[in-house]
């Protein structure tokens, strides 16, 4: 009978966020497959968990899937985690997952805390629709193709980043898209966590003078619609009038015709042509 996968959620800080359903799964599976054991050990220890763990990161991922899924292929079940939070998300696991459905392998999900929706719910940006892009790659080239590809998206936009890389990825933010607001989640569940809602440019001078401390989470606003030009109700009128004359309709046609490209309704352009043609 074949085994398998659990994708379990670990704390992203305060180990209270520790689900009973996940300290469950890691005692019941035979194996847990980490990202890195020396952190992954701290957690089980802390709940008495003792289990085998098999080292999988993006150095081996590729190896270890094999490995992985013919255990699993053998009825062994497995648990992935993540040092923080829900593995498989701009995380290496992924290409296990993928595996075990490529095999047939049942995946199940073991939900727990994200840091990518715990900073979205906190920022004060817009929740309706979002980009979540990870990590930007560390070649400039590459990075900023990415940004120009992105800059036009009107949904908000959230990034993973490390504290020694931040004031690079602020100062290449704004230059690519422009002056916006920004929440800057740090910390997430720690004693120091922190959300600060200021603007790209602003949160880009304070990190040219302030050194960057704990992992962050940025939510930036989206791109603004482009702003309709303004019409004037002369203009609507004036439309109206050259509807009137190219299409030959009635001044009241062409007064609904007008309403529907303007601002302006029938009634207030129908009377300006009235008034006009007197």
């Amino acid at each position: 009978m074949t085994g398998k996968l659990y994708v379990t959620g670990t704390p992203i800080g305060n180990l209270s966020d520790f689900s009973p359903r996940a300290k469950e799964t890691l005692e019941m599976v035979d194996f847990i497959a980490a990202e890195d054991t020396r952190v992954t050990i701290k957690l089980l220890n802390h709940f008495g968990i003792k289990k085998e763990m098999i080292s999988c990161h993006e150095h081996n991922i590729r190896e270890k899937c094999e490995y992985i899924t013919g255990r699993m292929l053998n009825g062994e079940n497995c648990a992935i985690v993540t040092d923080a939070g829900m593995p498989c998300i701009s995380d290496p696991g992924e290409e296990l997952v993928k595996m075990c459905h490529q095999k047939g392998i049942p995946v199940l999900s073991v939900p727990g805390p994200s840091a990518l929706i715990a900073a979205l719910s906190i920022s004060g940006q817009d929740t309706s629709c979002f980009s979540f892009e990870g990590f930007l790659t560390v070649n400039h080239k590459n990075r900023m193709a990415r940004l120009e590809e992105i800059k036009d998206l009107r949904r908000t936009l959230i990034f993973y980043e490390a504290p020694h890389k931040l004031r690079a990825t602020l100062r290449d933010l704004y230059v690519a898209l422009g002056d916006r607001s920004v929440s800057l989640v740090r910390e997430i569940t720690k004693i120091h966590e922190e959300c600060v809602v200021t603007t790209l440019s602003q949160a880009a001078a304070y990190y040219r003078q302030h050194e960057a401390k704990g992992e962050y989470v940025l939510v930036i606003e989206g791109a603004k619609a482009p702003q309709e030009p303004e019409i004037t109700l002369q203009e609507a009128i004036a439309l109206a009038r050259k509807l009137q004359s190219e299409e030959d309709l009635s001044p009241s046609e062409a007064a609904k015709r007008a309403a529907a490209l303007t601002p302006f309704n029938r009634s207030e352009i129908y009377k300006g042509l009235q008034k006009n043609n007197e």
